[in-house]
């Protein structure tokens, strides 16, 4: 698996990490972990709370220590030669680390001369970023002031001062309203269009299916399942004929009707009154389904064909909805 060979030659692996895993004690964050994040690509960490994504990132970051295995970014192994990792890598945590006393502007100035930039290069490196994450109306502000959508865009501007070949994301949008998701989701795909690698961490399933190349499922801190969106989906079947009815009454009959239809046993939600069956035929099972519905004298409140979500491939493999799930703390010492 070990094909990084650095940033001057060919196209190689950006992060690899081979067997890598971590125990406090008795307890096991990760375990056994094996990636390969090809560069210029957006490679997804997908699990629940506890999962082992943050430990997994703090791992490769230099910020601890891998209890097993073996991990490079950029070609350079992170254990050996820790200080040389964090001169080519961005990070960006799930809570912004800025000072909230500071001003947006002196936010950046700031990280800007920590890396030595120059007062020069840092204070145009600021303005650049200000301009370009939508917050320059904002530069004079202090970041106690700015919203939490303003302070995730900073923090993200922070880990991009020194322009780094590998940028690092856990959970970047974890908190916020839809609309600066999506702006967030926005910037990710500005970097990757330069030419950066990003390892995303994420427990929103939409998110790694609008945003990742690849994707590893963790659960309790090991990799459950690991593939494109479209490969992960593609484990649970394909297309499934969704029919809801206004009755309670009504489900078993509309199940019966299903069952003749589909291509495996119907599901029902009797909360919600709706019968899911997979099914092979498209629009023909749509069809089918109207005229058996109307003959059986049940009127659906809805009816439609439904493709695959990273919803269902998480039921599958886990048994429950990602919400449910549990494990070892992200936040605290896993």
């Amino acid at each position: 698996m070990r094909q990084s060979s650095g940033y001057g030659g060919q196209m190689a692996n950006a992060i690899v990490a081979e067997r890598l895993g971590k125990t406090y004690g008795s307890v096991t964050a990760v375990a056994d972990l094996d990636l390969a994040v090809p560069e210029g690509t957006v490679f997804g960490l997908l699990g629940p709370n506890g999962a082992g994504k943050t430990t997994t990132v703090r791992m490769l970051t230099t910020l601890i220590t891998p209890t097993s295995g073996h991990c490079e970014v950029g070609g350079i192994d992170v254990c050996a030669h820790p200080e040389q990792v964090r001169r080519i890598i961005g990070v960006s945590g799930q809570y912004a680390a800025v000072d909230d006393y500071l001003t947006g502007y002196e936010n950046l100035e700031m990280v800007g001369r920590l890396y030595h930039l120059g007062r020069r290069k840092a204070r145009q490196r600021a303005k650049d970023l200000l301009e370009q994450f939508d917050l320059a109306d904002a530069a004079d502000r202090p970041a106690k002031t700015y919203s939490g959508g303003m302070r995730r865009r900073l923090d993200l501007a922070g880990a991009l001062v020194v322009h780094p070949p590998v940028i690092f994301l856990d959970e970047p949008t974890t908190g916020l309203d839809p609309r600066s998701r999506l702006g967030m989701w926005g910037v990710i795909r500005d970097l990757v269009k330069a030419g950066s690698t990003l390892l995303l961490t994420t427990q929103y399933l939409e998110e790694a299916d609008q945003l990742c190349d690849d994707i590893v499922v963790m659960d309790h801190g090991r990799a459950i399942a690991r593939g494109t969106a479209g490969q992960l989906k593609g484990q649970i079947g394909g297309e499934r004929l969704a029919v809801a009815v206004g009755e309670q009454s009504e489900v078993a009959a509309a199940a019966d009707v299903l069952r003749s239809i589909g291509v495996g046993d119907p599901e029902v939600d009797n909360e919600a009154r709706e019968v899911t069956v997979p099914i092979d035929r498209g629009t023909a099972a749509l069809v089918e389904a109207v005229r058996k519905l109307d003959a059986a004298e049940i009127t659906p409140t809805n009816l439609e064909i439904r493709k695959p979500t990273l919803d269902d491939v998480f039921l599958k493999l886990t048994g429950q909805p990602p919400e449910e799930q549990q494990g070892v703390d992200d936040g605290g010492t896993a």
